[in-house]
């Protein structure tokens, strides 16, 4: 009986989110980047730990184009650990990999241009066959669409966005189903891309996308060929193929990114490849905590002194955590902000004590009249007075503009 490979599988570090951070002291380095790091280092103690043969990283290891040297140089530490094991590494390049321009290098084209051994850089549409202590795996890298590849042939200048979506969904289905041609029937098989699947659902990630998504459909991926389909760039951990083989599979992002994601696990995939055979499972990492408090002072005397009786109750522990306290007009000036803060001592981060007083239609608007107010001002009112969280305020606004500016 064929022993299965053990497989690790996970994608978007994005090391060098700074959002509700500060400079730790010991390190100089940002606490929030210091947290993705740490997500980073449990993964490789599991895999380590539990006798991994192949590493697939499906892309997205910094936040921006062009990483600090700092960065690089602690993503770099802990590549070289699963490099010290003798144990292959698949990454692959993600549209937060990607130089602005195509002539230039991705943030990590080092390690090809290096050759450093056991690293496979995913950059282009190809199979790869990959010898592990275990056994040959054949591993098909889809690194995420350019659309600038279509621009720069004469055939599509001219063509209408949507056109060259269309064109470019079109491509990377027929470049996959190539690759599904090449494999040998008898050796497992993964299937790497770093793109969005059509029937996904979203999480964070388009607050700090870079680019915009073309979607590959579903059935492109759904080839019984495949034993494992190994996704990146969709934040929110899900199996997109349920109940049926081969399992299309989004780890999700290692940290969680903003209160939009405060709900969510956060983990990667340990695989057990085997042809025809191949299982699964979700393991979760240990993040940072996102808090959100909801408090009611509207009938109280002292609405301080009621607040900070209910957060000494809440666990904020190393937490990230925004405070809404909903109140009648006149108890805002009687709001001491400074002894919430205290209460919330034990928190790593506080990103927002929000003041939601109630008012009458015609306060809420400002003293303005809706005659007077741009559909956006509208909407940004309407979504406050409904108690909306600011963070899907902000994601419903920027969709919303995109609406008024077509109208």
């Amino acid at each position: 009986m064929t022993n299965k490979i053990n497989v690790l599988h996970f994608a978007d570090i994005h090391i060098g989110m700074e959002n509700y951070g500060h400079i730790d002291s010991s390190t100089g380095i940002n606490s929030r980047v210091l947290d993705f790091l740490r997500r980073f280092d449990e993964v490789i103690d599991y895999g380590l730990s539990h006798d991994v043969d192949l590493v697939i990283f499906a892309g997205d290891a910094f936040k921006t184009r062009d990483p600090s040297p700092t960065l690089q140089r602690e993503f770099a530490r802990r590549v070289k650990r699963f490099i010290d094991a003798q144990v292959p590494v698949v990454m692959l390049v993600g549209n937060h990999d990607l130089p602005a321009m195509e002539k230039k290098a991705s943030s990590i084209d080092i390690y090809r241009t290096l050759g450093v051994p056991n690293v496979i850089i995913g950059w282009a549409e190809d199979v790869h066959i990959i010898e592990t202590k275990r056994g040959r795996v054949q591993v098909a890298t889809a690194p995420y669409p350019l659309r600038n590849r279509l621009l720069s042939q004469a055939e599509h200048r001219g063509k209408s966005i949507e056109e060259l979506d269309k064109t470019l969904q079109e491509i990377v289905g027929d470049n996959i189903r190539a690759m599904a041609e090449q494999l040998d029937p008898e050796v497992p098989a993964i299937l790497t891309g770093h793109f969005t699947v059509s029937g996904a659902t979203y999480g964070s990630e388009r607050s700090v996308m870079i680019g915009r998504d073309v979607a590959v459909l579903k059935s492109v991926l759904s080839d019984g060929r495949w034993d494992y389909v190994a996704l990146g760039h969709v934040h929110k951990h899900q199996n997109l193929n349920e109940g049926r083989y081969p399992a299309m599979v989004y780890p999700g992002s290692l940290e969680r990114i903003d209160f939009g994601e405060e709900k969510e696990a956060k983990g990667f995939c340990w695989v057990e490849l085997e042809k025809g055979n191949t299982t699964w499972q979700f393991v979760e990492v240990n993040t940072r905590p996102f808090v959100t408090i909801n408090l009611d002072v509207r009938e109280e005397d002292d609405p301080t002194l009621a607040a900070q009786g209910a957060l000494v109750q809440c666990d904020v522990t190393d937490a990230i955590v925004r405070v809404n306290v909903r109140m009648r007009p006149e108890q805002d000036a009687s709001l001491r902000e400074k002894d919430l803060r205290a209460a919330l001592h034990a928190a790593d981060y506080i990103a927002a004590i929000n003041r939601q007083a109630d008012r009458d239609v015609r306060e809420r608007l400002g003293g303005l009249s809706p005659e007077g107010m741009t559909p956006k001002q509208l909407l940004q009112k309407y979504l406050f007075a409904k108690g909306t969280d600011d963070d899907r305020i902000d994601l419903l606004l920027k969709h919303a503009e995109r609406l008024f500016e077509n109208e």
